[in-house]
């Protein structure tokens, strides 16, 4: 069988072995919710089967590339919830990509549930370092068997026809027969598994790629390493030392010995380039850490969450640990936490005065200890809206400074300035927590504190926050309220002490660096649409946090351009979210090794320049860049509608995200039943003004002309980080999580305005 890759690598591994026989284990939903599963991994070594023990047929699977990380112990809710019960060394955690909750389980003994963290891990790496070639293989293989309905191995042209369809064929009875025949070389009627990988690969032939390989090949039948320079340098438009990148691109990714040996490229090492990281839309030189981290803090704009704790909405929502450890190891810096008084002395985190379940303030300070460094080591600053009395204020700093230990900030950086913020590089491995401080830093410095019992700061710009937050009619703004704060507390803020916003002028003669305002987002975009130029300039000395209003009942997400557009760092979405605000969020972070900080535009950072995003040809180095995408062609795109079938008529919408005047989208036609393979070659051309701010949104859609299009797939970058010539953009689902083999064949261009 040619689709037993993976299994080859299993040879004398006892983990795999053992899943491979199968196991019960407790699958855990709740305290009470706890009923016994039997779970086995199948053949072929990428899926896991597993059914209830007294259950009928019904049964559920998923694959091993669903999963982004094997726990083990008490490391979810759910486990620690029934810690006393089942030891930690039975207990383990699958968590998916996405937005799927965890699958937790509870094996009959300690070195069984070993024995399937380890396994897992296995097949999870075994899966990492698979080539793309081996991927593919592995996709087709996944798709035979599912058409194979009598599993003998074969398959006839009736069930040839019916995975066609599965795969977003529409295709001409007589075409797919012809090509049937021609790959049925043992002439039995039927396609074995090789043969089926040679009806794939005729049915995949690439017209479009074959076009582009014909024109630099100077015999029809392999590119030189001439031709292959030829083609770097023109469409590629590559500068640096093409001669070297064409011997590597040889070397890396050209399948055949012989042509190695010519120093040539065949069609397939050719295809194999485009589908690799270098043939992509994204330019690989900008995904690993590339920027300057030593600048002020406020010259960054830095991934953000709101309602860190929400799994779903505000009214209704579960809060949860688990939304702290997703956002935290999506490489998200700033997370929220609202804390109330708890029973038992205990502060509890939740959405006040709403239905949402309630969590311990101290289970959020442990995640956020363990987690705050794994996909990034610079700062996370901890944003505390805090309803809490003096005492719990207390136990809150106690928690802190404990759990979080030397991570935590509590003093300021020795011999840095204090006048300006450190920067990410300073605060490497470091937490802040933003709330609000008594007195300024100057004071903490000089050892003068006020007396704690008269630590009372203003109150009235956090009642208008709940206000405006939580939309509840009857939490009516009180002037200048008192809150009470706690001074171990206080001493647990540093350099993100939490002020109201009056005005940008009041802002230019009194704000401290070390203070941060918060701003809904309606209040941003007023400041925005009054007085945009100001607010650029006050962000390129303050931190700003603007966050959704709080008529945003079901979490739904503002579009964080527009506030970007405006400096502010610190836009908050709610990560729990799918959809555009998300994609473009992704889409910024994706870059400098997924840090969670890139470093604003030049123009927005230094205060001697005065860019308004309202009017951005009046800036000093106006140069608008025209980008020409020529929409070629798709590859294996997803079935959206689940009827049975259904194709995609598919078409592609590109979307510019900048300021107002860049802000822009364009459409492909859409092709009639095919989500296979169609084929488009429509040209888009957008004029950007600032590219430097702006975000490209590849979106595949299926037009539907009685309804609203349903989404396909998208791929969201940085206009800075597009690569020129032809490219494949591989689509991420809603979720943002890869689908492969899904893509987009494209051309793209980037010129001066004439």
């Amino acid at each position: 069988m040619a689709f037993t890759g993976s299994s080859l690598r299993i040879q004398g591994d006892d983990n795999l072995h053992s899943m491979l026989v199968g196991t019960v284990m407790r699958k855990i939903k709740s305290r009470t919710w706890k009923k016994q599963r039997y779970f086995k991994l199948q053949e072929d070594c990428m899926t896991i089967w597993y059914k209830s023990k007294k259950a009928g047929k019904a049964h559920s699977t998923f694959s091993v590339s669903d999963l982004e990380a094997v726990r083990e112990g008490h490391q979810s809710e759910v486990l620690l919830s029934i810690a006393d019960e089942f030891p930690p060394d039975r207990c383990f955690t699958l968590v998916f990509r996405g937005r799927r909750g965890n699958l937790d389980l509870v094996a009959e003994s300690a070195d069984e549930a070993e024995s399937w963290v380890r396994g897992m891990r296995k097949l999870m790496e075994n899966l990492e370092n698979m080539g793309e070639r081996e991927r593919l293989d592995q996709w087709i293989g996944d798709w035979f068997k599912k058409a194979d309905k009598n599993k003998d191995g074969r398959m006839n042209f009736k069930e040839t026809q019916d995975l066609l369809k599965m795969m977003n064929v529409d295709m001409n009875e007589h075409h797919a027969h012809r090509l049937f025949t021609m790959a049925d070389k043992s002439q039995t009627g039927t396609l074995e598994d090789d043969e089926f990988v040679l009806f794939y690969k005729m049915l995949t032939q690439r017209d479009d790629v074959m076009r582009v390989f014909q024109d630099y090949s100077g015999d029809g039948q392999k590119l030189s390493q001439a031709d292959l320079e030829d083609f770097l340098r023109e469409e590629q438009l590559e500068t640096d030392d093409v001669q070297r990148h064409a011997t590597q691109l040889i070397e890396l990714y050209e399948p055949s010995d012989a042509a190695k040996q010519l120093n040539a490229m065949t069609f397939d090492g050719f295809l194999m380039y485009f589908g690799s990281a270098e043939g992509s839309i994204q330019d690989p030189r900008w995904r690993g850490l590339f920027q300057d981290l030593g600048q002020p803090l406020c010259h960054y704009f830095i991934s953000s969450s709101h309602n860190t704790y929400l799994m779903e909405d505000q009214l209704r929502g579960q809060s949860s640990v688990e939304g702290y450890i997703r956002a935290l190891t999506r490489g998200c810096r700033c997370v929220e936490v609202d804390c109330w008084d708890g029973a038992n002395g205990e502060p509890i985190v939740y959405h006040g005065h709403t239905f949402t379940s309630k969590i311990l303030f101290k289970d959020v300070v442990l995640a956020v200890g363990k987690y705050a460094f794994k996909a990034s080591e610079y700062p996370v600053i901890l944003s505390i809206e805090n309803h809490c009395n003096i005492e719990q204020q207390k136990v809150m700093a106690h928690h802190l400074s404990h759990i979080l230990g030397s991570a935590l900030l509590k003093t300021t950086l020795e011999g840095k300035s204090l006048a300006r913020l450190p920067s990410p590089e300073d605060l490497k491995g470091k937490i802040l927590v933003k709330a609000k401080k008594i007195g300024g830093l100057e004071q903490s410095l000089g050892g003068l504190t006020e007396d704690p019992l008269t630590g009372e700061v203003s109150d009235e710009d956090e009642a208008a926050e709940i206000d405006d937050d939580n939309s509840h009619s009857f939490r009516r703004k009180t002037k200048k309220s008192k809150q009470r704060l706690s001074k171990e507390l206080s001493d647990c803020v540093v350099y993100c002490k939490s002020v109201h916003f009056s005005s940008f002028k009041h802002s230019r003669i009194h704000q401290k660096f070390y203070e941060v305002s918060s701003f809904t987002e309606s209040k941003g975009r007023k400041q925005l649409r009054d007085a945009g130029g100001e607010f650029v300039h006050h962000n390129s000395r303050q931190l700003s946090r603007v966050y959704p209003s709080g008529f945003r009942t079901d979490s739904s997400n503002f579009s964080p351009q527009e506030m970007w557009n405006a400096g502010c760092q610190i836009v908050a979405l709610n990560f729990q979210t799918a959809g555009e605000a998300m994609d473009l969020n992704d889409g910024l972070f994706r870059q400098n090794g997924g840090c969670g900080y890139i470093l604003k535009p030049d123009f927005m950072r230094d205060p001697e320049r005065r860019f308004n995003p309202e009017t951005p040809q009046t800036r000093d180095t106006y140069r608008p860049l025209v980008l020409h995408i020529q929409v070629i062609s798709g590859q294996q795109l997803p079935k959206v509608n689940i009827k049975e079938g259904s194709i995609v008529d598919p078409l592609v919408r590109v979307e510019i995200h900048g300021v107002p005047l860049d802000q822009n989208k364009q459409e492909t036609r859409y092709i009639e039943n095919n989500g296979f393979n169609p084929v488009w070659y429509d040209t888009l051309r957008f004029t950007v003004h600032v590219p430097e701010l702006a975000m490209v949104r590849f979106v595949v859609e299926d037009y539907d002309k009685t309804s609203k299009n349903d989404f396909v797939g998208q791929y969201t970058l940085p206009f800075g980080c597009v690569q020129q010539g032809y490219r494949h953009i591989h689509l991420l689902s809603r979720d943002g999580t890869s689908i492969p083999p899904a893509s987009l064949f494209v051309h793209t261009r980037i010129t001066e305005l004439e």
